[in-house]
């Protein structure tokens, strides 16, 4: 009886297991070598300008899969195109493993960069078909905090086999038993992941492009602030290891240090949001981003650079509660289609800051946190002001 309340507290239903098995295994494989991606293309001949490139491309194709993510998922169903977005990945990880090239890390990643933009929508909608309204943001905050284990785990595993063999060889490794581990997780999928038949509707007469006011205002202030995040973000392993000789294990710990700050918020942040209001803890969330990129820029030591990496953890306070919020706010009918049209509208037009932030780089990386952290204010002060919410339903 106690196991079972535990289990509706935290909304773990049986098919959310399945899926969240799924999230550690491809999760662990990505985190060991993309998060390096950045000094691995330093190491084979790249220009900062290319890895402003290949974070200005994860940005757009995270933003052009996002609607095909979620058109598919409202189709096909969640378990089919789970599977497709996984093979996808897996035949990324293949390419970077066969080809030690900075070509081939550009075309691997129209592939491997798939899977957490095209596979988002398709988990948000099991998350809504399986956990009542008023739980759903504890639903995504378990998604969350699972990811958050290989984001965790997977940057310490990858900075270990690179110092062992070498930044090449050892991103090449890493991406290889990512490979394994994704294809662990495609007959995991299979096993565990059940869904009742899609059945053809008739034609919606919701238009997923055609937002309220309210999820409008969202879109605006969450591109202001991912601007914030992602003109410097291809750029925080180069300043961490390159401008202040911290090796790749200690990065790999600060990114642990983040992702245990987030995972130890998100029960009970996901608690009250669900039972009060959202938009205190998004705003909350907002601010971290805001503050992350000075802080950054101030930090010269492994210590410091600790307390940055915390305040980058609590970035993530209200983010799960802010992807409850754009399903609370999307028609009942078109959720994940609604969900891809809001992410491909965002990441499409955020794209432009993670290329910009190559050419701030070059200038400065102080021009490059402070300009970061600029749109985070604007982005902030805009939420606050513009953004109301309805209440949440009970049901």
């Amino acid at each position: 009886m106690k196991l079972k309340k535990l289990s509706n507290f935290l909304a773990l239903k049986p098919a959310m297991l399945g899926a969240l098995s799924m999230v550690i295994l491809v999760g662990m494989g990505e985190k060991m070598a993309e998060r390096f991606l950045p000094i691995y293309l330093i190491a084979l001949g790249g220009t900062p300008i290319l890895i402003g490139l290949l974070n200005g491309l994860d940005n757009l194709l995270s933003a052009l899969y996002s609607f095909p993510g979620g058109w598919l998922a409202d189709r096909l169903g969640y378990r089919k195109a789970l599977t497709i977005f996984n093979l996808m990945a897996m035949f990324g990880y293949l390419i970077v493993v066969i080809f030690p090239s900075w070509q081939a890390v550009l075309i691997g990643a129209v592939f491997f960069i798939s899977w957490t933009a095209i596979s988002l929508p398709a988990t948000m909608t099991l998350v809504s078909a399986v956990v009542p309204p008023n739980k759903r943001a504890m639903g995504i905050s378990m998604n969350s905090i699972v990811k958050r284990i290989p984001m965790s785990l997977g940057p310490i595993l990858g900075g270990a086999l690179i110092l062992r063999y070498g930044r090449i060889q050892g991103v090449r490794y890493a991406f290889g038993v990512a490979l394994i581990l994704a294809f662990v997780a495609l007959i995991i999928q299979q096993k565990y992941i059940t869904e009742k038949p899609v059945e053809r509707k008739a034609k919606s007469g919701a238009k997923p492009w055609k937002f309220s006011t309210n999820l409008s205002h969202l879109l605006v202030s969450d591109i202001l602030v991912r601007f914030c995040e992602q003109i410097p973000y291809a750029f925080v392993v180069v300043w961490v290891v390159e401008n202040n000789h911290i090796n790749e294990l200690q990065f790999g710990v600060l990114t642990m240090i983040e992702m245990v700050t987030a995972m130890l918020m998100y029960i009970p942040v996901a608690y009250l949001a669900d039972k009060s209001t959202r938009k205190p803890f998004i705003a909350i969330t907002f601010a971290n981003f805001t503050l992350f990129p000075l802080v950054l820029l101030f930090s010269r030591s492994f210590p410091a650079m600790v307390v940055a990496f915390i305040i980058r953890g609590f970035k993530e306070f209200g983010e799960p509660t802010r992807k409850a919020l754009i399903m609370d706010l999307a028609p009942e009918d078109a959720k994940a289609t609604t969900f891809g049209t809001y992410y491909l509208i965002r990441d499409v037009i955020v794209s432009v800051a993670a290329f910009g932030g190559a050419f701030l780089w070059q200038r400065s990386p102080g021009l490059n946190f402070i300009t970061a952290s600029c749109f985070g204010v604007l982005g902030t002060l805009y939420f606050i002001y513009f953004v109301r919410e309805r209440p949440i339903s009970q049901a």
